[in-house]
């Protein structure tokens, strides 16, 4: 037992230390305290403490936490490059504070035999490499302490990759984009937010016209999805052999308090503009540009700054604006404190913008780090890519000063209608600057 946590300590202190560390502790105190308890002290003098899950993603190469069994596999055998067998097996444990994925390789591996769902377990483990996501064990014992974990079964939370059905409101969805496959062919898919009671999720469609005609705010019925354990956070996807319907449900999907905001994980909050800062460009790693900006949200006496990213950067938001944000991914903030990344992935919406079916057409102008479709008259941010200087009528939604694309085909102007575009872009040029 000694050894189980020693392993916190090994880089600190010989084991004969430790050891003779524990012996004296326990006749510090009389008899009192039984070995493990002894032990945890000496570990908790040595600055090695128990964390909690959301702490895991912490900077310290090993950590010791207690956590109960949600959910497990049987060992599974494998072979290596170097051709020897293996044997792995996983578990999805958690408190009340989040779930994190324990994976057991070879001789430990055969250990989840014994342990039962709602088991509660003492960890040692550290992560495999840059991988916040699971923590491979060194060494791990039941225990007798109480944890509290509050994991709804079903619906893709455990650890089984089984398809699922889903009853979740459709929160926004983006504009179906082409990628190609390894064979060279193309398809298209479209990638959404959706959430449900516990929480929002992330949805890659690999058949766009699942969701066809489908507006954002929908409750929607989803048969076949399958979990995505490779993502951070919820994730499922979902291919031609799924299904889509519009359901009678009433679905709520709830605001996290800002004061429960830690730096790890996915949230979403709701709050007031408190402070904005200008968008800022710059050049990305593909070379292209895009834009960033900081803002603070707050309700109540709490505060929580806010990074937007890309095209979120361009929503007109000023001080006093109800905002909503969902699936933003938290982390430490560079200057301290805590920061919420709205990027690719994350729906940022002002509650009061217009939200309505358009069919619009007009050419295609880039901006800095952004696309807009102007008709002479009239200007919005289009959220796809299209080639610059093309007409096109878009039919979508339009959402604030955004349009949201559905459908596109190439549009055909005549004479007439070019001198009318032309007439109107000279009345423009020519319009006073406002005071």
């Amino acid at each position: 037992m000694v050894l189980f946590h020693y392993a916190l300590v090994d880089d600190l202190i010989p084991q004969e230390e430790f050891e003779r560390r524990v012996e004296q502790k326990i006749e510090e105190c009389g008899d009192l305290l039984d070995e493990p308890t002894a032990a945890m002290l000496v570990v908790g003098a040595l600055g090695r403490q128990h964390v909690r899950v959301r702490e895991l993603s912490g900077k310290s190469s090993l950590f010791c936490f207690f956590a109960k069994v949600v959910d497990k596999t049987e060992p599974k055998e494998f072979v290596r490059k170097d051709g020897e067998k293996g044997w792995v097996a996983t578990l999805l444990v958690g408190d009340e504070t989040g779930t994190t994925r324990i994976v057991l390789w070879d001789e430990k591996a055969g250990a989840v035999l014994e342990i039962a769902i709602g088991d509660v377990l003492e960890i040692i483990g550290r992560h495999p490499g840059k991988n916040m996501r699971e923590i491979y064990a060194l060494a791990l014992r039941k225990a007798t302490c109480e944890i509290t974990c509050t994991v709804p079964a079903g619906n893709g939370t455990g650890l089984s990759a089984e398809p699922v059905d889903l009853d979740v409101l459709l929160i926004g969805a983006g504009a179906p984009r082409t990628f190609t496959r390894r064979d060279g062919t193309t398809g298209e898919m479209q990638e959404c937010v959706i959430g449900d009671a516990t929480g929002t999720a992330r949805l890659v469609v690999w058949a766009p016209d699942l969701l066809l005609g489908i507006p954002a705010g929908s409750a929607l019925h989803i048969a076949g999805a399958k979990p995505d354990r490779r993502s951070e956070g919820r994730a499922y996807s979902l291919d031609e052999s799924g299904t889509v319907s519009l359901s009678d449900a009433v679905v709520t999907v709830p605001f996290a308090p800002l004061a429960s905001v830690s730096d790890n994980g996915y949230y979403s909050v709701h709050g007031e503009v408190k402070t904005v800062h200008e968008p800022r460009s710059f050049t990305s790693r593909d070379g292209t540009t895009s834009w960033v900006r900081n803002i603070r949200i707050g309700e109540g006496d709490e505060v929580l700054s806010v990074v937007l990213w890309g095209e979120h950067a361009l929503v007109p938001v000023h001080p006093g604006d109800r905002i909503e944000i969902y699936h933003a991914a938290a982390k430490p903030g560079r200057f301290g404190g805590i920061e919420l990344g709205v990027g690719r992935g994350s729906i940022f919406r002002v509650p009061h913008e217009e939200t309505r079916a358009i069919t619009f057409t007009g050419t295609i102008i880039p901006g800095n780090g952004c696309t807009f479709i102007d008709n002479g008259t009239e200007r919005y941010l289009i959220e796809r890519e299209f080639p610059a200087g093309c007409d096109v009528k878009i039919t979508g939604v339009l959402s604030g000063s955004r349009i949201i694309p559905e459908r596109s085909e190439p549009a055909e102007r005549s004479p007439d209608a070019v001198a009318e575009r032309l007439a109107a872009l000279a009345a423009r040029l020519d319009a006073p600057l406002p005071p």
